[in-house]
């Protein structure tokens, strides 16, 4: 048996995912009209439940570290995972493909595995570096633990697919064969030991977000959540970027 109180604290987590993945829906442009413009791009992707709004403050630090971002939004709740990578596709072609010398790609949680998914089956020729922030490229326990609930049904397919059985969405997508850094997550405590075992995050532990291929792994004290604002998280996506390897302490 699952503890309480831990228990209630994951709830609310994906019950908050549920209402901010209803009501919050971002309106503006993926990327400015580019007038000549020839600095690097970066695509970046927000997780479950989330909007494009989620990703403002990294894609501003982004911006002001010299590039232009294309911060690309899409419906996690209702849509398959196949849904929703035929409209990030369509959006990323629009907005981004073949308009800068670099095309990088920047991706939390979910994100990162849309990224993952989406790079598999588009050749992008002038793909750049990819960084997966939180992701889940095992797959999470969490999901394994409390998908049999009513409740959890109601997150939507793409939610019950993030499982770490063989079937699932991060278990389908194949190896990078490009430069993709990982950086996980932190928290103390072990309140939720029970649903996800080893350190984590709070919804991700560090070992599910190794990917096979990888070019550089860092461990960041921070929250699942939290990490898309964390100063350190943005130092190693911006080195990353720059120079295929996280920052060096």
């Amino acid at each position: 048996m699952f503890n309480r109180r831990t228990i209630l604290r994951v709830l609310l987590a994906f019950s908050m995912v549920w209402l901010v993945g209803r009501t919050v829906l971002s309106t503006d442009n993926l990327l400015a009209a580019d007038g000549g413009d020839s600095r690097d791009i970066v695509v970046v992707v927000h997780g479950l439940g989330r909007s494009k709004v989620a990703m403002w403050l990294l894609a501003s630090r982004l911006e002001s570290a010299g590039y232009r971002v294309a911060r690309v939004g899409y419906r996690s709740l209702q849509n398959t995972p196949e849904q929703i990578l035929d409209d990030i596709s369509n959006q990323i072609a629009e907005c981004c493909i073949g308009k800068s010398p670099k095309l990088h790609f920047v991706g939390h949680s979910l994100g990162g595995l849309l990224i993952r998914a989406y790079l598999t089956t588009n050749d992008i020729a002038n793909l750049g570096n990819v960084v997966l922030i939180g992701t889940p490229n095992a797959g999470t326990e969490i999901v394994d633990n409390l998908r049999h609930n009513w409740w959890f049904k109601v997150l939507g397919p793409m939610a019950n697919a993030l499982g770490t059985d063989a079937a699932s969405f991060p278990n389908s997508i194949g190896p990078p064969d490009y430069p993709v850094g990982v950086i996980a997550g932190k928290r103390g405590g072990t309140a939720n030991d029970k649903l996800l075992p080893g350190e984590d995050d709070g919804l991700v532990s560090i070992e599910s977000t190794k990917i096979d291929g990888m070019a550089d792994f860092v461990v960041v004290e921070t929250g699942h959540s939290s990490m898309r604002y964390d100063k350190g998280v943005f130092h190693h996506t911006l080195a990353f970027l720059k120079n295929s390897h996280f920052a060096q302490p």
